[in-house]
């Protein structure tokens, strides 16, 4: 006789970013592996709730807080920790992004625009991820529990981004980051990734793709197309699972062979 099938033990995930694309995509993934889900968002509470009420199952739970604030990245561990009761993986993906209103191109914009550009992708991109792992290892330290941590970096960290430096900065820093991280964390049996993606179909480039810019961005991968947040929900899924603890320290491309690296 076969033994039944035993269904993993359901997790308690904290999901920043997620009233959108790529964190939404996240946090449906991990809800209909049969996970409770803390969906986090800053100021779109209207996306937000639409993400949860795309979830599969139940027992999910909005946080709020802009994770820029040092205090405010702390509270967001504790609100989806008394929401869910407790968390065994955080995914950090919530992010200032590059957009129109925050080109920043050396030698073109003054230098007010220049500092307020880094400091907002800095603090978000990279201070705020480290200030939620502080929290998040910490309450998994105190449990004496294993874990899982998932930053959601960018190709960008390795090609450069020319138009947006910061952004490109701050992403080799949480790249950086994570896998410092994944060090100073294996004794506690918490492992720590990154995924790297490429550009992206998301709502907000859909007028990107759509407009004169969409052949070259889908040109860019041999593949001849952009990737889907359901992609890069895939790869961060598969990092936070027990099976690719042994990946600590791992960055995951996940560009369509759009940028290639050794």
């Amino acid at each position: 006789m076969t033994s039944p099938a035993v269904s993993p033990p359901s997790r308690s995930v904290l999901v920043t970013g997620a009233s959108g694309g790529i964190g939404a995509a996240v946090a449906q993934r991990f809800a209909r592996a049969g996970d409770r889900v803390a969906v986090h968002y800053r100021s779109d509470r209207g996306g937000a709730e639409e993400t949860l009420r795309s979830l599969e199952g139940d027992g999910h739970s909005l946080v709020v807080g802009d994770i820029g604030e040092p205090d405010d990245a702390a509270r967001v561990v504790e609100q989806a920790i008394s929401a869910l009761g407790e968390l065994d993986v955080l995914v950090c993906n919530a992010a200032v992004a590059p957009s129109a209103a925050n080109r920043h191109v050396l030698g073109e914009v003054s230098f007010a625009d220049w500092t307020a550009a880094f400091r907002s992708m800095v603090d978000v991109n990279l201070l705020g991820a480290a200030n939620l792992a502080w929290a998040f290892a910490n309450h998994l330290i105190g449990r004496g529990a294993p874990g899982a941590i998932v930053n959601i970096g960018s190709r960008g960290a390795f090609r450069g981004e020319p138009e947006y430096p910061a952004y490109a900065a701050s992403k080799a820093g949480l790249h950086a980051l994570g896998q410092s991280l994944a060090v100073t964390l294996a004794p506690h049996a918490i492992s720590v990734t990154s995924v790297a993606p490429g550009f992206v179909a998301t709502a907000r480039q859909f007028s990107k793709l759509d407009g004169g810019e969409g052949d070259a961005l889908r040109a860019q991968s041999p593949f001849g197309r952009v990737g889907t947040p359901e992609e890069i929900a895939a790869a961060a899924f598969w990092l936070a699972s027990p099976e690719a603890a042994w990946c600590s320290g791992a960055i995951l491309d996940a560009n369509g062979a759009s940028y290639l690296r050794s």
